[in-house]
């Protein structure tokens, strides 16, 4: 019994010291206990470094971006560069258009093609083309006196230069024409700081009213402030169309009672157009037949009124319809010695053969053709130019 104790003993101390070397094997492994990193273990040893906070600073808000604003600006093209010469040539394309005298014409050259064409289908010069040349200008309304003047004058240069070719005798026809429209002082007289009156004087029916109311929009677009007298008080329509006129230039107007005394309502005009600071003064005038001693007495009256200060009569206008020929160089003889005509308007010439009227003005009278209208619209009255006359006569 006591041999089996012993075994039994044996047997647990083997297997107690088995054990206990098994366990003292892992410990020496580490792979349960294994012990953190040095630098780790001395970090959870020190005492925590504070921290400085930083400054808060106040941000502003980012505005909000509407979407559709920059979906539009990023899908809106842009705009093409300004083609500057396009502007310009929009912009006389649009500019009122000045009319040609080769365009309106047409009835005065037409009177004498049949005799320049004669003319000039002749292999010499001879009496005939002196004849042709004679009743073609006369024809055309250049006057007896006028025409006589003219060809006494080609002969002459014909004969010292040896001219013999009859294209050759036009070419000096129409440099001899040009040279005698040429003469005088074209232009409408105006001095600055003064109250410049224009008188503008005719007969009725020649288009006096109509003229002032051109004159006024071309002085207006000219920068001039302008004022109109209706001096024509003999007629109630010329008042009225005056005012018309004056409303669609931005001119300012002064009438009188139907019957006044004209040179009072002209004066009236001066005084108002002073106290304005207008610089021109359109004075319309009584209109009726210049065989009428009276008339003619009126426009002495008046001229001499407008020249009292504060006015300065600068220019005195003769407006003759170019479709009376010969009538209105008589009118114009009147006229020039009741009112000192400085230069004359001649309306209508678009619609009349008698062209050569402004010849006969000029030549007799020595008075200078400063205005000519060539048709019905504001734009239609334009500078007399003897050059550009001449060759819409002749070509």
């Amino acid at each position: 019994m006591l041999d089996v104790i012993l075994i039994l003993a044996g047997v647990l101390v083997i297997l107690g010291t088995g054990v206990a070397f098994v366990v003292s094997t892992r410990r020496s492994r580490g792979i349960e206990l294994e012990p953190p990193p040095a630098d780790t273990a001395d970090t959870m040893l020190a005492p925590p470094v504070p921290v400085e906070e930083a400054p808060v600073v106040d941000t502003p808000e980012a505005p909000v971006v509407d979407e559709a604003v920059v979906e539009d600006v990023v899908a809106t093209p842009a705009p093409p560069a300004v083609d500057e010469a396009l502007v310009e040539e929009i912009e006389e394309a649009l500019a009122p258009v000045r009319p040609r005298f080769r365009d309106r014409l047409g009835k005065a050259r037409s009177l004498l093609s049949d005799y320049v064409g004669a003319i000039r289908s002749k292999s010499k010069i001879d009496q005939e083309t002196w004849d042709d040349l004679e009743e073609g200008l006369i024809r055309a309304d250049v006057g007896v006196a006028a025409t006589t003047s003219l060809i006494e004058t080609l002969r002459a240069r014909v004969d010292a230069e040896g001219v013999t070719d009859p294209e050759q005798l036009m070419q000096l026809l129409k440099a001899e024409l040009k040279g005698q429209l040429s003469k005088g002082d074209r232009e409408l007289s105006f001095e600055p700081g003064a109250t410049n009156v224009w008188l503008v004087v005719g007969v009725n029916g020649a288009g006096k009213t109509t003229t002032i109311g051109k004159l006024a929009k071309r002085q207006i677009e000219a920068g001039r402030r302008v004022t109109m007298a209706a001096g024509d008080t003999f007629r109630a329509a010329a008042g009225e169309q005056l005012e018309t006129w004056a409303s669609r230039v931005g001119a300012d107007l002064v009438r009188g009672a139907d019957g006044a005394d004209p040179a009072s309502v002209i004066f009236d005009g001066i005084e108002s157009a002073a106290a304005k600071g207008s610089d021109l003064v359109l004075a319309d005038t009584a209109g009726r037949l210049h065989t009428k001693v009276n008339l003619m007495e009126e426009l002495r009256k008046v001229r001499r009124v407008a020249e009292r200060p504060p006015g300065k009569v600068t220019e005195v206008l003769l407006v003759i319809d170019a479709v009376t020929g010969q009538n209105g160089l008589a009118q114009a003889k009147q006229f020039a010695e009741a009112a000192d005509v400085t230069g004359v308007v001649l309306t209508k010439l678009d619609g009349s053969a008698k062209g050569g009227i402004v010849f006969a003005i000029q030549s007799d009278l020595g008075i200078p053709v400063k205005l000519v209208g060539l048709g019905e619209t504001a734009d239609d009255l334009v500078e007399f130019d003897p050059d550009e006359f001449v060759e819409a006569l002749f070509s």
